[in-house]
């Protein structure tokens, strides 16, 4: 049988690059691989050996794409990366960007624009491929999204726009980084069908990595486990998941339990009994209505799940609420008990609030220790601009320690796996022990035991006095426990 890539004792030429095994891997013609594995095992580092972008000593990898005629590696297997699914942004890009559409340079482009060039790069004209070109328009409602500028898109929009932009480009191999995160459930669904017709409809091959692993889709043949840097050998799905070990419903230690609970009480002085309060609030962008007549309210306590469709103004909404959003002015808000514009400045507003999301994600391309990245979290700052002082520093190892990777305090940031970066932005989003916690998509690219393990923090850290909560997910098994409320946004169109 075809093998399409064959790697056969490899080692990386570089240490730095090395796994702690040789390995040895064979992805057949027909085959549909996932890569599962905890955060942090090596997951992305095998991926980077089966592109070839880290060489092997020898004759490794051995490829043959037939029947593509395409010579090159990079043009015969495609790799959807998850820093792929908040959009490349260079050095200009900041937090509050999205938000601030002045502030975007006119020669940004648009979504229709890169389609066109992706297209027109991808392949000649024929009907075949025009013909995918408009289902994949259609799938991913793409024309209501072809004027918008890339870097306004919604983490959401962003992946559907990756998705579409690789898919058109007709791979042999397409491998994707945890595709099915950041998409609303319809469109999970649809993905999903889409992949199993390309499966087998088209000579491609699909391999899924995979952090979530009870997310396999049927038309997975293969599993390859990564596990403390070693690849581990192929099995069959059905062998995989009859093999598979139950995952734990608990996974926070009832010592690190009692220290969150008998943290020290910094609300005492804390007396607002509505932490927000929106009365007919309404969002536009040009010709976009984003919110239409919004009147929410959040009390004390209370804990809100915000879910609805991609782009239909979830992290819009929120937006307005950490005051990243300038057409908050605009907007009869009240935060805290205050009225915004009344004269309280921004950073007296976030001085309560906890806060990540896949903007914020997408913002911090910095390569800074770790400990220096949730220390920001007590300014409230991208970056750090002042140095803490030992107590702060304590609070800081404090949270890595609660998450589970104090190990990482003095690791550069981007050298972490993307599901260690989304445990260091969370012990960021908790170090300052904030009255209201925003948790955007909080566990995008989690492995199954660290979902349980911020399940149970979030929990815990809830039944504490004057914490209230707003968290957005497309999962409802990511749902803490301790739901009281819930609003749904529909998308204006």
């Amino acid at each position: 049988m075809q093998k399409i890539i064959a790697i056969k004792d490899g080692e990386t030429r570089m240490p730095a690059w090395s796994m702690a095994e040789s390995v040895n891997f064979e992805l057949l013609d027909g085959e549909h691989v996932a890569i599962v594995g905890r955060n942090g095992s090596g997951k992305s580092m095998f991926v980077d050996i089966l592109t070839g972008r880290h060489p092997l000593k020898l004759d490794n990898p051995v490829y043959d794409f037939t029947p593509s005629t395409k010579e090159l590696v990079s043009d015969n297997i495609k790799y959807i990366s998850f820093r792929d699914s908040y959009g490349t942004v260079d050095g200009s890009y900041y937090l509050q960007q999205r938000w601030n559409q002045h502030d975007i340079d006119e020669e940004t482009p648009h979504v229709g624009e890169l389609l066109d060039e992706a297209y027109s790069l991808s392949g000649e004209d024929t009907a075949s491929h025009r013909e995918l070109r408009e289902h994949l328009y259609e799938l991913f409602g793409l024309d209501k999204m072809l004027d918008k500028y890339i870097i306004s898109l919604s983490s959401g929009e962003l992946r559907k726009f990756q998705l579409t932009k690789t898919l058109l480009t007709d791979p042999r191999v397409l491998i994707m980084d945890n595709p099915f995160i950041g998409l609303d459930t319809e469109t999970r669904q649809q993905l999903r069908e889409l992949l199993t017709k390309l499966a087998t409809e088209r000579s491609l091959q699909i391999v899924l990595v995979l952090s979530k692993s009870d997310d396999i889709p049927d038309f997975i043949t293969h599993v390859v486990e990564v596990r403390n840097m070693k690849v581990m050998p192929k099995q069959t799905l059905t062998g995989y998941l009859t093999s598979r070990k139950p995952f734990p419903v608990r996974v926070l230690s009832e010592e690190k339990e009692k220290r969150i609970l008998s943290l020290p009480d910094n609300s005492i002085d804390y007396h607002a009994d509505e932490v927000i309060k929106m009365n007919n609030v309404s969002i536009r962008y040009g010709k976009r209505t984003i919110l239409k007549e919004l009147n929410w309210t959040v009390k004390n306590g209370e804990r809100w799940v915000l879910s609805g469709q991609n782009g239909s103004g979830k992290s819009t909404l929120l937006s307005l609420v950490c005051a990243d959003n300038p057409q908050s002015y605009a907007c009869d808000i009240v935060l805290f008990g205050k009225q915004r514009g009344s004269g309280e400045s921004i950073w007296d507003i976030k001085k309560h609030i906890g806060y990540v999301s896949p903007e914020m994600h997408r913002a911090y391309n910095k390569d800074l220790p770790c400990i220096r990245i949730v220390a920001s979290g007590l300014m409230d700052s991208v970056g750090l601009y002042a140095i803490p002082n030992k107590h702060d520093y304590d609070r800081c190892h404090f949270w890595l320690d609660i998450f589970g990777i104090s190990d990482k305090a003095d690791a550069p940031f981007l050298k972490l796996s993307s599901g260690e970066q989304r445990l260091v932005l969370l012990a960021r989003a908790f170090v300052k022990d904030p009255e209201l916690l925003i948790l955007d998509e909080p566990l995008h690219g989690l492995d199954n035991i660290n979902r349980r393990l911020v399940k149970d923090i979030i929990e815990t850290f809830c039944r504490r006095r004057n914490k209230t909560m707003i968290m957005v997910t497309h999962y409802n098994d990511e749902l803490p426990n301790n739901i009281t409320n819930s609003i749904f946004l529909k998308k204006n169109v």
